[in-house]
């Protein structure tokens, strides 16, 4: 049964300055920060909501790698005396047989985004590992706290696996996905779907993930004002999923996947985050303790990375470089 762990004393730990940031990436990073106006806070959410140039979701049509892809929208029952979810779903047009399945879950601090978001990533392992992807439409907070958006996400992966041969899907062969926020929840949908006994999972997929509600880690407090997620938006992501239970002892580990004193028996992770962002030691301290349980985990922390720079620099050379390792784990993972 997975548990709660106690804060532990990060907040001792002597710090230095920051790391610097790559250099192609500090480029672009003013840039990024007008255009993203990250600077959240509660009040701020509904403008934040708001279509950003930066983060534009993909159309049908781009989605589809010129109708390599079919493109649907399903409606599926949501957890237990909630409302239904939506699906999006990208299935190979000319490929038959069972296939792996990207499942998704999107970004956003838990406040924003929608199941699009980030989503052509994903559609473009997709293409190349000739699988199918689902993307969760999962309600968001504060209108929606924990444990609503957590619940929603496992329902679509339920929902998923069961209906496998419906989709072309080998129900072994899939993995869950997710960024940011999104990674959080991925962590997560995996914990419940081992303590519940649910679908067994290829594996998990987690983008420089959003895992510890307390905020408190040296990377949190050394990249403070730094880079487009740092420990005060941080701050607001969590408070507006937990409310005042943030920070204190009785956190679910389903919420905030850093709680859970049982890693043992989750599927093979992989993990990646930037040596400059707030999420740094969180997303370390997981693979750490992945290994102690004796699980698989496989760990890369990109030098001079700020929060999503894959993403919003793909071009630059370390950007291209965790693209390469992110494309090697997936396809070792799901090689027939």
């Amino acid at each position: 049964m997975t548990t709660t762990s106690a804060p532990g004393s990060a907040s001792s730990t002597p710090l230095g300055p920051p790391p610097p940031f790559d250099p192609e990436l500090a480029a672009a990073l003013t840039v990024i920060r007008e255009m993203a106006n990250v600077n959240l806070s509660l009040d701020r959410i509904p403008e934040l909501r708001r279509p950003n140039p930066l983060l534009t979701p993909p159309s049908d049509e781009a989605m589809s790698h010129d109708g390599a892809f079919e493109i649907t929208e399903r409606v599926v029952p949501g957890p237990a005396g909630a409302p239904d979810i939506t699906l999006v779903i990208a299935r190979p047009a000319n490929v038959t047989g069972p296939t792996p399945a990207l499942y998704n879950i999107h970004g956003g601090g838990m406040v924003m985004g929608d199941s699009r978001t980030g989503l052509a990533l994903v559609i473009d392992w997709a293409a190349q590992l000739e699988a199918v992807v689902i993307s969760v439409e999962y309600r968001l907070a504060p209108e929606t706290p924990h444990p609503g958006p957590v619940e929603d996400c496992y329902a679509g992966l339920v929902w998923t696996a069961a209906h496998a041969e419906e989709l072309g899907v080998d129900p072994d062969r899939i993995v869950v996905v997710g960024g940011s926020a999104g990674g959080g929840l991925a962590a997560g949908v995996a914990l419940l779907a081992r303590d519940r006994g649910g679908p067994a999972l290829a594996g998990q997929f987690l983008m420089c993930p959003m895992l510890d509600d307390r905020n408190d880690t040296p990377s949190a407090r050394q990249l403070a004002g730094l880079g487009i997620w740092d420990r005060a938006n941080n701050e607001v992501g969590w408070s507006a999923l937990l409310g005042p239970a943030r920070g204190g002892p009785d956190v679910s580990p389903y919420a905030a996947p850093a709680r859970a004193t049982d890693l043992s028996g989750l599927p093979p992770a992989f993990i990646d985050v930037g040596s400059a962002e707030t999420f740094r030691d969180e997303a370390v301290d997981y693979a750490s303790r992945i290994w102690q349980a004796g699980g698989v985990a496989e760990l890369h922390v990109w030098p001079g990375g700020f929060h999503g720079f894959q993403v919003m620099v793909p071009q630059a050379a370390v950007s291209q470089s965790a693209a390469a390792a992110q494309w090697d784990w997936l396809r070792r993972l799901l090689a027939d």
